[in-house]
């Protein structure tokens, strides 16, 4: 079981775009350039995640593509789902006819347990806390340089104190 390049380069994709499609529809060239993902694999997941109600496109100059709902409200689930990709840890695609005959193997209810954890986990990630998560560092680091200015101003200033 694993996710494949569909899926990952698709959650790639519609992070860049929440994160740049704020102000302004974002092309797919921007992403592909962004992102190192081909335009014609980007062309493709976006048809599917435009026909899946997740991103809106405008056509003609300045067009491109924005989200269709909030970042808040589009998981990484939806758009896993969005692009047809599977996540399923069963050998038979959750049919329960693992075996020969057609009957359940006997690791089949684990094997279905993990998909319904990693769904249910997939479903509880937003959008918003991927930028969340990803720009938390870049605040840290702003933080510390600016305590890090406030006592190279006080030593400078005199004051030894940090």
């Amino acid at each position: 079981m694993r996710l494949t390049t569909k899926g990952r380069f698709a959650v790639t994709a519609v992070l860049d775009l929440a994160m740049h499609g704020q102000k302004r529809p974002v092309t797919l060239n921007e992403i592909s350039e962004r992102q190192g993902i081909s335009l014609s694999y980007l062309e493709q997941l976006f048809g599917r995640m435009r026909r899946g109600g997740l991103v809106k496109s405008t056509r003609g100059p300045g067009g491109g593509y924005r989200l269709a709902r909030a970042i808040a409200e589009v998981t990484v689930a939806d758009i896993i789902v969005a692009v047809d990709e599977l996540i399923d840890a069963t050998q038979c695609a959750g049919q329960a006819n693992c075996r020969e005959g057609g009957d359940k193997c006997l690791t089949h209810d684990l094997w279905a347990g993990l998909n319904d954890h990693i769904f249910s986990y997939l479903r509880g990630v937003t959008l918003s806390n991927l930028i969340d998560t990803h720009q938390a560092p870049n605040a840290i680091l702003q933080v510390v340089a600016l305590h890090a200015s406030a006592a190279t101003l006080r030593v400078n200033g005199g004051q030894h104190v940090l």
